[in-house]
């Protein structure tokens, strides 16, 4: 394998076409017998003549040398740049996000948008989750989770970036008593539409009811917040979803009404794995948060 050494010296006396330019250009101390030996065993290794001599004091490239400069130039004209870069901590790079379909289409658009304006060299990666992906995030298939936790776990750091409340979800007919604040007493004999995944949420669903008195006869089970929606927008049943619009979710065909009580809020949070020092990329989409 070649040492990446004899490589350093090689590019530099091709780049000023001498050896003694070389050793002066070089950013660190070294003499030009030093420069001139690391070229030579690089030749050895290789067994092609890397440089041809066309004067007293000037080298050019042979057809050979030619090729491996053209490899590796490059690398080290790029290194200053990549210094600046690390040690500023601009630097660019891709960033996995695990989020649940809402905050997907409706918190994280306008915020990706901003980090796309400003640092156009970070590229998003979005993966959709029916779960917080806490998981994810420890085994290091994502960098970032945008989701409700009910707690944040030690070995994650989290900001609050949002926060969602409840709405009763009820098929779009025309009924005198949907206006503003609202029970799910009168749909209390309709068949309930509750989250399958996520017990967390499925549980808080079901508590919401009994605080109410209602305990549901027939219940329909759905991964997501869409779906859900979808079923109840199909006239299947009713739900109870918690949503990060003011009106509550907007789709065709289902009404939204927030509850009467409780007025409880739910925190979204941006979370990522504790580390030894900040990922410079997950500042960056930091920075451009949404405030809670």
């Amino acid at each position: 394998m070649i040492q990446l050494q004899r490589l350093e010296g090689f590019y530099w006396v091709a780049r000023c076409e001498g050896y003694a330019r070389a050793a002066r250009a070089f950013p660190y101390p070294i003499t030009q017998p030093g420069v001139h030996q690391q070229v030579r065993r690089l030749e050895a290794e290789l067994g092609v003549r890397l440089f041809e001599r066309i004067g007293k004091d000037r080298v050019v490239l042979t057809p050979q040398g030619r090729i491996l400069y053209d490899a590796i130039a490059p690398f080290y004209e790029g290194l200053p740049a990549l210094e600046r870069s690390l040690l500023s901590g601009e630097i660019g790079g891709r960033l996995r996000i695990h989020a649940s379909g809402h905050v997907m289409r409706h918190l994280l658009p306008p915020w990706l948008r901003r980090l796309r304006g400003q640092r156009p060299d970070i590229e998003v990666a979005l993966f959709e989750a029916k779960t917080p992906a806490v998981a994810a995030l420890r085994s290091g298939e994502a960098e970032l989770l945008v989701d409700h936790l009910p707690e944040v776990p030690q070995d994650l750091e989290a900001r609050q970036v949002g926060q969602t409340r409840p709405f009763l979800v009820v098929p779009s007919l025309p009924r005198p008593h949907l206006k503003g604040p609202v029970t799910p007493e009168p749909w209390r004999d309709e068949p309930f539409i509750s989250y399958s995944s996520d017990t967390y949420l499925r549980d808080l669903q079901l508590a919401a009811l009994a605080h109410f008195g209602v305990v549901p006869r027939r219940i329909y089970a759905a991964d997501s917040a869409e779906t859900i929606l979808g079923f109840v927008a199909a006239g299947l049943g009713y739900s109870l979803l918690a949503s990060v619009e003011p009106r509550g979710p907007r789709v065709p065909g289902v009404t939204a009404l927030p509850l009467s009580e409780p007025a409880r809020q739910f925190p979204l949070y941006v979370a990522w794995r504790r580390a030894p020092q900040p990922n410079p990329l997950i500042t960056a989409l930091l920075a451009l948060a949404p405030s809670s």
